[in-house]
Order: structure tokens, then sequence, then C-alpha cells
């Protein structure tokens, strides 16, 4: 039995955050790294042959979800003859955020996240069945994380549940045996229903379930008779998938909540989103989601909205950035377009021009680096996200660039944009049609 302040290879345990019928989850600190982590242990007996073959098959699984809303495992496998499974350290759990008032705006924030991360594994085909608030890891500025991908379903067959998920949460035709992605599809709904109502439907699910009263206050038709599509008993009537759901979210994602609706979940105030305020709520929310994947440091000398050095436009205004005007990650400055470059760079990769360098003989790694040039003569093929010519041979990038976890794109240039957000692709500088 691991206890409190026992060391487990280079953890050592700190804290008992929580224990269910198949695992113990325990807060613990890297001692190599220097970071606190959370590692789920499961209990001893349950860890059979067949269970073991589970997990290396569903540990590999989760390896492929690579998504800013999804929790990734850092390690999985025998400490000391404990099976340990070791994930980042979050704040908490959805289910603890659902004790106390919720913001309509940040349960709208939420429902972006929780969508993006489901549709995302759908498109990869892979069904989670257990989606509950405590399954929503909290990370700073509202982030969630999604966890416990193949690992619920490990944990239900090994204790042999009547079904995979949890009681609450579960579609009908999965508590009866036979699950499917539109399985997932009933739980999203139940979760998001539960966020904007304050009270969680229940069997026989009847429509219009406890709490519609409440709902209608909140937020727009359009997303109600969404919710109640997700929520049919009948799953054929259901949206087929999360992508499907999430598309048609999307759609409606700008006038999603009522004018005056409260501002948190269960309490009467003021103001709602109008059009008014729209933007300002809308560039909010952008940074929440994007300022860290896409390096968002300075803003528009146009408008002042936020942009990354990268972008050649802005995508609120469409003002040209030929030149970049503000702060850079990176070690030095292309004289021409005044964005980052590395040392070891012969061009700049923003801009094309004659050689800048390198200034200096050795060649630096990044784990940055994710493209790889296609000029068969090139000497180093690495490419940074979004970067237009490779700096080792100065070739125009051909691949388009897409914005992790999202699939729209230009219908100039074809590089990712974001509908939601943006008016103009950063990238070609042309305006982005709603769709």
């Amino acid at each position: 039995m691991v206890r409190v302040r026992q060391n487990l290879g280079k953890y050592r345990i700190d804290k008992r955050l929580a224990e269910g019928g198949f695992a113990v989850v325990f807060r613990a600190y890297d001692t190599i790294e220097g970071i606190p982590v959370a590692l789920k242990i499961p209990h001893e007996h349950l860890m059979t042959r067949q269970s073991m073959d589970d997990f290396r098959k569903e540990v590999r699984l989760n390896a492929r979800l690579d998504h800013p809303n999804i929790l990734p495992i850092k390690n999985a496998g025998y400490i000391d003859d404990h099976f340990v499974i070791v994930y980042p350290l979050g704040l908490g759990t959805l289910g603890d955020r659902l004790q106390k008032r919720l913001a309509v705006k940040t349960a709208l924030i939420y429902t972006d996240q929780i969508l993006e991360a489901v549709a995302y594994a759908h498109k990869h085909r892979v069904a989670h069945l257990d989606l509950k608030p405590e399954n929503f890891i909290m990370f700073p500025n509202d982030r969630l994380r999604l966890a416990d991908f193949g690992i619920a379903k490990i944990a239900h067959r090994t204790i042999h549940a009547s079904g995979a998920g949890t009681v609450g949460f579960i579609a009908p035709e999965q508590a009866m045996g036979k699950p499917s992605l539109r399985s997932d599809v009933f739980s999203l709904g139940l979760l998001i229903y539960r966020m904007f109502s304050g009270q969680l439907p229940e069997w026989p699910f009847d429509w219009p379930p406890p709490g519609h009263d409440r709902l209608q206050k909140q937020i727009s038709p359009k997303f109600i008779a969404l919710l109640e599509r997700a929520l049919s008993v009948d799953h054929r009537e259901r949206f087929k998938d999360a992508q499907q759901m999430n598309n048609a979210y999307r759609r409606i994602r700008p006038r999603s909540l009522k004018r005056g609706a409260a501002s948190t979940v269960g309490q009467r105030s003021g103001r709602g989103i109008t059009r008014r305020n729209w933007k300002t709520v809308r560039v909010r929310e952008f940074l929440r989601q994007f300022r860290v994947l896409l390096n968002v440091r300075s803003k528009c000398r146009a408008c002042g909205e936020p942009v990354s050095e990268f972008m050649q436009a802005c995508p609120w205004c469409g003002t040209d950035r030929d030149k970049h005007h503000g702060e850079t990650k990176l070690p030095a400055t292309c004289p021409r377009c005044c964005r980052g470059v590395k040392l070891d760079w012969k061009f700049c990769a923003w801009c094309y021009g004659p050689a800048i360098g390198p200034l200096t003989n050795r060649e630096y790694t990044d784990k940055s680096y994710i493209g790889r040039c296609q000029n068969r003569q090139c000497s180093r093929k690495l490419l940074l996200p979004f970067t237009k010519y490779c700096p080792w041979c100065r070739q125009k990038v051909r691949k388009p660039w897409l914005i992790p976890g999202h699939r729209e794109t230009c219908d100039s240039c074809g590089w990712g944009v974001l509908r939601e957000f943006w008016e103009y692709c950063p990238w070609c500088g042309k305006p982005t049609k709603r769709r």
C-alpha cells in the first residue's frame, strides 16, 4: 500500500487526492524535474495480465491524442512493484468548480473546450465513454483538459461494471452495453445542460428536464435546440459524433447567450453579451484559449487588438504587418521585418530577402520545430510553426499551416483560421467569411 511521504522512484508522495473503485490518485513531487504531478495507482488486486495488456494499448492510444484540451499521460509503468500512471497536476476538477456559482460566460468558455476535446478524439475515432465533470481537470486561466481516455473503459471493465460510464452521465444505450460515439454526445449534452441550468437531467430524460425555465433565461433557443438533440433518448436522432455537434455549436456560438442573461447560473444580474460589447468578450476568450498556443504577445498598432509576431496581417482589422512592432521570444531580430530569428538561421523565416546569418557556428535544437522543409537539397529542413520561408534554404513553405485542434482554413491561402474570432486571415490579410 502506498502512503503519504513515501518515495516511488523519483516521485515523493505528498497527498492523497481521491480514491475510487479502481485506483487512488495522489499529489506527488517529481524530484528530478522539480515539478508537482498527479499519480494514479490502480488497486493491486485489479491488475491482471489482461488489464495490463489493455493498459498498454490505451496508453498508446492516448499518446495519439495531442490536443490542448486533452490531458497527456507523462509516464506509465511499474515503479517499485506498483503500476503508476503520471499526469500533469491540475488545480482541481470541473466537478469541484460546479460546487460554486458559475458565471454564464465562463460556462460558455468551458463548453468551447469540452466540445473541442471530444470532437478531436472522435475525429480519430476514439470514444471516451466516461464523460463527467470529475474527468475534466482545471488548469490556470480557465483551461480544461479531459483525462482518462481509455483508462475509464479499462477501469469499468476490470471491476465488472454493467457498462462503462458514470451513473448520471451515461447514455441509455450505453447502460445496455451498446456504446458508440453518440453515447459521448449524450453525455456532452448532460454536462453542458448541467453547467447552464444548475441541474442534471435524469432518467427517463423527458423533455423539458428540470431546470429548463432557468435555461431559457440564460441561452438562446437555438442553443437549447442543440442540447435537446444531443439529449435524445433515441441515439439515431442525436448528432452522429462530437465533431458534428461541435460544428453545429460553432455556427450558433456568437449568439448563444440571451441578452440580459444572469451573470451567474441561478443568479439575476444586469447586462448580458450585447452587440456593443461582444467584440470585447470575443477578444478575451481568444486570449484565454490561444494566447500560449499562438504566442500572442503584441497588439496591432491600428486597432489595439492582440496579435502574434508571426501574423502577416491583423486578424481583427486586416491591417498589413510588414514589420513587427513588439517583443519577441527569439534571441535576435530580422533587420527587415523586425521579427524574431534564431542565431543559427541563415535566412529570416518570415520575410524574403538576402542572408542574415548564421550568427553562430552552433546548431540549436528546439522542440517547437514541428515542420519539415520539402526541399531535398535543404541542409536541416526544420521549421517553426507558421513560418513562410525555410530559414536554412529560403524556399517558400508549400504545405499550409493549420491551427492545432482546428480544421478551418482560409479560402484564399489555405492556412488555418479561427472564424469564430477573426475577421481577417492573419496570414494573407483576406476577409474570413463566417460559415
